[in-house]
């Protein structure tokens, strides 16, 4: 397979954050009208932006958790790569990519569920969420992530 074009997908964080049981965070999206989908938490990356203050930043927006909760166990040493499904091109990030470029780390949760705040943003992703075991993440993901999906149990699981 040849190297994607980065300029044609959108760069991005995602987020395997665990507790102490070694379960996963998922949320389901609040705009997920067809299909009982749960992902982890992701976001673009802002121009100039760190991509470890991305995900802090993106971590923060969509879980309301902050830095004193997470301790940073590492990162995926490769970028990995999803294209957006046909009828979904043109339709998202004002038509500019055909997908995403995504940056994934493994945090890990020392607060407690109280501190997770899904309205912590105005504009909140998620409209419930649930600790799950990291095995089912590829199961729970829409369809057209989940290579994504098993390649970042995959690439974490020696820390799990």
């Amino acid at each position: 397979m040849s190297t994607p074009d980065k300029a044609s997908y959108r760069p991005c964080v995602g987020t395997m954050m665990i507790n102490a049981a070694g379960e996963v965070f998922v949320g389901k999206r609040i705009d997920n009208k067809e299909g009982d989908w749960w992902q982890m938490p992701q976001g673009g990356v802002d121009d100039g932006e760190d991509l470890d203050e991305a995900m802090l930043r993106e971590l923060g927006e969509e879980t309301g958790v902050g830095p004193e909760h997470l301790e940073i166990v590492c990162r995926l040493p490769e970028e990995l790569y999803y294209d957006l499904p046909a009828e979904l091109h043109g339709k998202l990030w004002g038509g500019k990519y055909v997908g995403q470029r995504q940056a994934w780390y493994l945090v890990r949760f020392t607060g407690a569920d109280s501190d997770i705040d899904l309205e912590a943003h105005k504009h909140p992703e998620f409209c419930e969420w649930k600790w799950v075991d990291a095995d089912l993440l590829p199961e729970l993901i829409v369809p057209f992530k989940r290579e994504v999906y098993e390649t970042v149990v995959a690439g974490f699981r020696p820390h799990l």
